[in-house]
């Protein structure tokens, strides 16, 4: 039997949204149409999707030894 880590996947489905720059629009409405500012320089956080570098902690799990 397969163990679901559903809780995980969608922690780091948030985290690797969290990469993204803002999007050409957002900066255009912000900073103005003369402004030639990237789109980075709004994106306040940028993480890497890995679950090594986020601190998820492990789902609670049945003991196997205990039958």
């Amino acid at each position: 039997m397969a163990i679901r880590r559903t809780r995980k996947k969608i922690v780091l489905g948030v985290h690797g949204r969290r990469t993204k720059w803002a999007p050409v629009w957002a900066v255009l409405k912000k900073h103005g149409k003369g402004m030639r500012v990237h789109p980075s320089a709004m994106t306040r956080l940028r993480r890497s999707w890995r679950g090594t570098k986020l601190k998820i902690k492990p789902r609670n799990t049945a003991k196997s030894h205990l039958g």
